[in-house]
């Protein structure tokens, strides 16, 4: 027994994976497709993945949002995990990156179910807010620019129902954010992790899966 997460090497991560992971064939095409990618950090981990998916099914969501889409892999991940008309607001500024995931998501059945928004993030938030659309949402997902992250929870918040679930990766960032900050990124994420700590407007758990998984449920 431990009252402490149990730190993971290789051999163990590896039975973690051939112990539970149900991986969706498309998903792990992609996932193999990014590993000689020069960003492939910026994808999740598969076992988050699969996380996120049953915290979807967990929730009935159907309407969900995502900042930060990368090459589709998390993206994909939700959709498969929404109802058939389910729908996920994807937000990203690449073309070149999300072409990727388009093709992935075609093959998966899921297409349909991806609005891809290319712009930025925060206009595409604020937009959703202007168009009358504050809590309608179940759930969100932010994995983009570390120094945005307040401003796209603050506006997340917003978007989502009570009940509804923000999940924000990258929290630990390498371990970085229990050091003093070097960097902007670092330093945004420590004040970001403060803010919620005393946050009341939302329940919160922050899980060691991955580079750090926040939970904050809209109370």
């Amino acid at each position: 027994m431990t009252d402490r997460t149990l730190t993971l090497d290789d051999s163990l991560y590896r039975y973690l994976l051939d112990a539970s992971l149900r991986e969706h064939p498309v998903l792990a095409q992609l996932r193999n497709a990014n590993q000689g990618h020069p960003l492939a950090r910026m994808q999740i981990a598969p076992e988050q993945g699969q996380f996120m998916q049953l915290l979807v099914k967990l929730l009935a969501a159907r309407r969900a949002i995502e900042i930060g889409t990368f090459t589709g892999y998390s993206a994909l991940a939700v959709a498969l995990a929404l109802p058939e008309d389910g729908r996920l607001i994807a937000c990203d500024i690449s073309r070149e990156y999300t072409d990727i995931g388009r093709a992935h998501w075609e093959k998966a059945g899921v297409a349909h179910k991806i609005d891809l928004r290319l712009a930025p993030a925060i206009d595409t938030l604020d937009a959703l807010i202007g168009e009358g659309q504050a809590g309608s949402f179940d759930f969100a997902f932010i994995d983009a620019d570390k120094t945005g992250y307040d401003a796209y929870y603050e506006r997340c918040l917003t978007l989502l129902r009570a009940g509804g679930l923000v999940v924000v990766d990258n929290v630990l960032w390498s371990g970085r954010v229990a050091q003093p900050a070097a960097d902007d990124d670092t330093a945004a994420l420590q004040d970001f992790n403060r803010k919620l700590r005393a946050d009341g407007r939302i329940d919160l758990s922050l899980l060691p899966l991955g580079d750090g998984l926040t939970l904050a449920r809209k109370r």
